[in-house]
């Protein structure tokens, strides 16, 4: 495959993040997202405790972290499909606490899951369709009326069909979305989030799973979001990925914010390289023996010889005793390991 074009023009959330300094919770010039004193706790085990996190309006954020950092909790949380026990989370001036998931895609946050969640006996289109918000239809009066939904239906359909087109799915509009590959799925379920015409898109690891052939198309997509004023927050495990396509990076650990800033200046932190690695990374003591417990801290190992030539023959004079009877003095056979009575 050929090397991945890693230029990319600046974004306006990125030129407002130049002087940002990069440490947990820093402000920003002019925050979409502003989450304080979030947590949530499964029994003894906390998933989240992030204490303050801005996310910058119109700049492409990724929010990384080893597994069971905690990322996709965070996602349910802000967007209604989980409960925190604390804190307060207000994007674009409206406070979420307590806001349903709907409602809160209807504030213009979406998401799209790591399983797609494409509808397998609807076309392609009708699942783009279903994306659209307050269409008049879905009122069961109201249906019953083409006059008052027919219109609407018209201008949803005109811009599904400019979505299919802009990610090359125009061709498959009347195939059903089982008959997807797993790569064309997420393409279908980004898709379908922009038919909300959003603010703001979540994308949980959108990349994951998906033929190679498709990751650089994806990625596109990804990158053109901010040109058509959105903001894009990603969770992403490939680093490569991370580093070419992200003006912001978030780090999470333990459900901890550790670190934030360019991707640079993440990738150089040896918290998170910690976090990734492991404590004592590059120290080569770690890899020294350590003696086992009562055993004598000089103790050396005593070498043993391999046997010499003489003794060989020594061996085979005997008839190999010692090989295939027991030794001299030994009990029955029973007593033998794999011995036979």
């Amino acid at each position: 495959m050929a090397d991945r074009d890693t230029t990319k023009a600046p974004t306006a959330g990125a030129l407002a993040l130049a002087d940002v300094e990069p440490v947990p919770g820093v402000p920003k010039p002019d925050p979409i997202l502003v989450v304080d004193k979030v947590k949530r706790s499964f029994g003894g085990l906390t998933a989240v405790n992030v204490d303050h996190l801005e996310l910058q309006r119109g700049a492409i954020t990724s929010l990384i972290g080893p597994n069971g950092a905690g990322k996709t909790t965070f996602f349910n949380l802000m967007t209604g499909f989980d409960r925190p026990d604390t804190g307060t989370w207000h994007f674009d001036g409206h406070d979420l606490a307590n806001v349903s998931a709907y409602k809160v895609a209807r504030y213009g946050m979406v998401r799209t899951f790591q399983l797609t969640k494409a509808l397998t006996r609807l076309s392609v289109m009708e699942n783009m369709k279903l994306g659209a918000t307050g269409q008049r239809g879905e009122r069961i009066l109201a249906s019953l009326i083409p006059g008052i939904w027919k219109a609407q239906e018209a201008e949803i359909e005109e811009r599904a069909e400019e979505l299919l087109v802009r990610f090359k799915m125009d061709h498959m509009r009347d195939e059903l979305g089982g008959e997807l590959s797993g790569g064309q799925r997420k393409l279908l379920e980004m898709a379908r989030a922009l038919m909300v015409e959003p603010s703001m898109v979540m994308l949980d690891e959108p990349m994951a799973g998906v033929n190679p052939a498709l990751t650089q198309s994806l990625l596109e997509h990804v990158k053109d979001l901010p040109s058509f004023d959105m903001t894009v927050l990603f969770v992403e495990h490939d680093m490569d990925v991370v580093m070419d396509i992200s003006d912001w990076v978030v780090v999470m650990a333990q459900g901890r914010i550790i670190a934030e800033g360019p991707p640079a200046a993440v990738a150089a932190n040896e918290e998170v390289i910690d976090a990734y690695i492991g404590k004592g990374h590059g120290d080569e003591s770690r890899f020294t023996p350590t003696p086992l417990a009562g055993a004598p801290v000089s103790a050396a190992v005593e070498e043993v010889a391999p046997p010499s030539a003489d003794e060989g023959a020594e061996d085979l004079a005997d008839g190999g005793a010692d090989l295939d009877g027991p030794a001299e003095g030994a009990g029955p056979a029973d007593e033998q390991p794999g011995g036979r009575a």
